[in-house]
């Protein structure tokens, strides 16, 4: 006999819609990005832009287009490191995860407090 599988939609083990199996014939689901993927995307596809270390995600923020990602980045190393210099990049990705743009928005002395 042959080997029965269920129907209907199939989901990754985050939960999330494969492309294709909605259970709709002629439609496609979209595959949603968490904002876990969304930075960890956003970081590996900054990093090969940047050629200094990625200190962490200070953001992730869900826009219109897809995800907004901030990324803070140790451009200039210095010692005692609270007088390093950091910046901080915003990484824009669409709907499908994917990176679209990113741009510096500000830069920092490590040792310096918010006003």
């Amino acid at each position: 006999m042959p080997e029965q599988r269920p129907t209907g939609t199939s989901t990754s083990p985050k939960g999330v819609r494969a492309r294709g199996t909605s259970g709709h014939a002629g439609q496609e689901a979209v595959t949603q990005v968490g904002p876990e993927e969304a930075a960890r995307t956003a970081c590996d596809w900054l990093q090969s832009f940047v050629i200094h270390r990625i200190e962490g995600v200070c953001a992730v923020r869900r826009t219109k287009e897809g995800w907004c990602v901030g990324i803070d980045v140790l451009e200039v190393p210095r010692i005692p490191d609270t007088t390093s210099l950091l910046a901080t990049y915003e990484v824009e990705l669409d709907e499908s995860g994917g990176p679209a743009e990113y741009r510096r928005v500000c830069r920092y002395h490590r040792g310096t407090a918010n006003r």
